[in-house]
């Protein structure tokens, strides 16, 4: 025999409770609810960019930093190089200063015009061997050929032969080099064969 009860019809205040409870876990997140909102919001792409934006103005500017205090310090390191350099050559000149003041005070009378001279060629020696010893070579090449790497041709003079052909005859002004860089060219006088 089947049973055939009819359901119990809920009062209206039993449907209201009902109602109420059906809400209320509607508006209340679930502690698992929270959970999985917690481990989208670390895994939110926008969020994740923030971040590694964040990471990476923060790398730039320590690279910044870090670039500019080497800036400073090799522009401070140069300089102190320049100013050694520049001591050591002073240094080396000196003695040739005092020597040159020497001859440029001596009294007319008790000069003689010979010695004089003798002087102030000992002066350029000693100059020049004093540059030397920083890299300084003079280029002066006459009768050596001519070397357009090394000299300015500022005219030209007849050879006498073929074996003089485009070799220097005359210096006018000496040239210098400087560790292997050229400062300024030997202004020279070229000869040429016209045979």
């Amino acid at each position: 025999m089947t049973d055939h009860r009819t359901p119990d019809l809920e009062t209206p205040a039993a449907q209201d409770a009902s109602a109420e409870n059906v809400a209320n876990t509607m508006q209340e997140p679930s502690a698992d609810a929270g959970a999985t909102a917690g481990t989208d919001a670390a895994t939110d792409p926008l969020a994740e960019a923030q971040r590694a934006l964040a990471e990476q103005q923060d790398k730039y500017l320590r690279l910044y930093a870090e670039y500019d205090n080497f800036r400073k310090r090799a522009l401070r390191d140069r300089q102190d190089a320049e100013k050694m350099g520049m001591s050591a050559v002073m240094k080396g000149l000196l003695e040739t200063l005092d020597d040159l003041g020497r001859v440029a005070h001596m009294t007319p009378e008790g000069a003689d015009p010979k010695s004089v001279l003798e002087g102030i060629a000992m002066v350029e020696k000693k100059l020049l061997k004093s540059l030397a010893g920083h890299g300084l070579e003079v280029v002066d090449p006459v009768n050596a050929p001519f070397d357009p790497k090394l000299h300015e041709a500022i005219t030209t003079a007849p050879a006498a032969s073929a074996d003089e052909d485009d070799t220097v005859a005359v210096v006018y002004q000496v040239g210098y080099v400087l560790n292997g860089s050229l400062l300024r060219p030997a202004r020279v006088v070229v000869r040429q064969w016209n045979g």
